[in-house]
């Protein structure tokens, strides 16, 4: 069976987002009035497993070794089987 994942990854709350600042600085420039501006990463990606409990340690594996630094960020793992969405 063949599986989407989609993995949202962000600062943990507390970090410094350069980027996220920046984007809230240009948006006041340009006369946007935003508050609270965070970035987000998302990743996607298939696999193919015949247990969906078995992606689920793959992709968890995955954020842990090389997607995500869970010292500086936290994440979301969304698994649908293919014919689901």
């Amino acid at each position: 069976m063949k599986f989407n994942i989609e993995v949202r990854i962000r600062l943990k709350k507390g970090m410094l987002n350069p980027e996220a600042a920046t984007i809230q600085r240009a948006l006041a420039l340009l006369g946007y009035e935003v508050e609270d501006t965070d970035t987000i990463d998302i990743i996607t990606f298939k696999m193919e497993e015949d247990n969906i409990k078995r992606v689920e340690e793959e992709v968890e594996d995955m954020c842990q070794r090389l997607l995500c630094n869970p010292v500086i960020h936290d994440y979301e793992i969304k698994i649908n089987p293919e014919d689901q969405i």
